[in-house]
This record gives C-alpha cells, structure tokens and sequence, in this order.
C-alpha cells in the first residue's frame, strides 16, 4: 500500500510541500524498509519506492518528459547518485484550457506597489514602465487556477504571479519589449519539447544552437546588461530568477518561467532541469479570450 500522508489536501501545493520534507535529500532504493532506514557506509537516509503515491514517476537527470494534466502524480526528480533534488506534482492549469473569469479593478495603492514590485524584479523596465503601467491606470485582477492572478490592462495581459510570488510578464509583454527581460536561447531540438509544456532541460541550452549568458562589463553608456551579438545575456542568471526563453532561428521569445538552477550550474553540470512550470507560446495564459 502506498504511503498514507496526514494533512494532504487537494491542493497541489500542498501536497507538494509534504512530499518535499519527506523526500529530499533521500535515497529512492527497492527494499521494504520505511524512509527512517538509513544507509550508514553512505550516511544517506533511505525511502523505500513502495512508500511512494501509486500515481508517481521518477524522472532521471537530462530525462526529457511531456506534462499531461495528471493533478495527482508525483514527480520525483533524482540527482546522479539516487538522492532526491525535487518534487513536483501536475504542470501548471495555466498550461491547459482556461476559461475567463470576472475580473476585479485594483486600488491605487495596490497598483502602485505592484509598479514598485515590476521595477525591482526588472528595473530594465524602467525607460517604458509608464507604457507598461501608468501611474493613473485602471489595472485589473482575474483569478486564475492554482492560486494564479492574471493582471490585465484596457483588455490586455500584462504579468501573472502564483500564489502571491514573483511577478512574470505575460509573452504578449515580453513581445512588446523583449529587450527589458534577461533570456537564454534554446536550441531548434528543444523547441518542440518547451512548445508542449516540457521541463526545460540543460542540453537544449549547452548545445550547439543554445545561449547561456557570458559575463561581460557593461555600462549605463552602452545601455547596461543586455544581450550581444551573438545573444548572450551579458551576466548570469541566479537560480529562481525569472527568464525569458528565446528559440534559435525564431525572433520572438516562445516561454517565460523561473530557473530551478542558475545558469553558472546550468554550465558546469551541463545536465538536469533548467525551467519548469514555463508559460509557453499556445498554452491556457496565452489563448485566454480577455474580451
């Protein structure tokens, strides 16, 4: 029988979090014995795969997977020697079909401390952010699934968070002012796989066609960090930090999400998870009928 957990809900995230304290930094192994095992030569604490959800997988480093809407399996993402890095439950709902919902006008004061919050995530935005978000606008709030808010200006997307985090810029921004965003570029291989909601893997970024930033010095005279020639970003990237993901041989960025691992990792490991949980080109955010 698999493990029972107390306290699991019907909230993913929820779920989520109590499977994180019980797996990471564990060792998956095949015996009988619960996660209280520990394997002494090793100094690693054991969980046994029996234990695990019957709705589950685990997913190998550089495993490349599709995200069908499956609300109740557990992905179980390993390292090289068998340890738990993360789990994950369902792709994102936005992912998938969404439908519209009323929309609420916000306070000033909520729109001015949402402008503050846009500038310090992206002070690149600053030069436009009176376009992106005027001080007198009527900005509006739509309730998404997963504890999502759309937020939406005269009829148009601007930026998403979950659950309160990080404000994301919807891609119809992104294409307004791609250059306001640090991105990384995919190569033609990986498109397909980001395009259907895939976990951005390190390989579709070291190879050939994919871009990982080069550090290199910049100025407020050469109009500070920003991507070269040849489309590096101009600085690395810190894990969590938000991402534009732009596609060899295309000019419009295809996916926006965070980093699960810091471009410098990204380099040096040339494997595992790069971006999860992206908004892709084609996905529920971007055929939302706002009308």
């Amino acid at each position: 029988m698999p493990l029972v957990v107390p306290g699991v809900t019907n909230q993913s995230g929820d779920k989520t979090e109590q499977w994180t304290n019980k797996l990471v930094g564990k060792q998956l192994h095949d015996g009988h014995e619960s996660n209280e095992t520990t394997d002494l030569d090793n100094h690693l604490q054991l969980f046994a795969k029996k234990e695990l959800p019957e709705s589950h997988r685990v997913i190998q480093p550089g495993q490349m997977v599709t995200k069908d809407f499956n609300p109740d399996r557990l992905n179980v993402h390993v390292k090289e020697d068998g340890t738990v890095s993360h789990v994950t439950h369902v792709s994102s709902r936005l992912q998938n079909s969404i439908t519209s919902a009323p929309r609420s006008k916000l306070k000033s004061s909520v729109q001015r401390s949402l402008r503050g919050s846009l500038l310090s995530t992206y002070p690149l935005l600053e030069p436009v952010i009176d376009e992106v978000l005027p001080k007198k606008a009527s900005l509006e709030q739509m309730k998404l699934p997963d504890r999502a808010s759309l937020y939406v200006l005269d009829g148009e997307p601007v930026f998403f968070q979950h659950d309160g985090n990080t404000l994301l810029p919807h891609l119809k921004l992104v294409h307004r002012f791609p250059a306001a965003f640090p991105t990384v570029r995919i190569d033609r291989g990986a498109i397909r796989f980001v395009l259907s909601g895939a976990t951005l893997m390190a390989p579709g970024l070291t190879s050939q066609g994919g871009r990982l930033p080069e550090p290199r010095e910049v100025s407020e005279e050469d109009g500070g960090e920003g991507v070269d020639a040849e489309g590096h970003w101009s600085r690395e990237l810190e894990k969590d930090e938000p991402v534009v993901i732009m596609a060899e041989g295309k000019e419009h960025a295809c996916a926006v999400g965070l980093l699960v691992a810091g471009t410098k990792e990204v380099k040096d490991k040339g494997k595992g998870p790069v971006v999860e949980e992206a908004h892709f080109l084609g996905d529920g955010l971007w055929k939302l009928n706002l009308d």
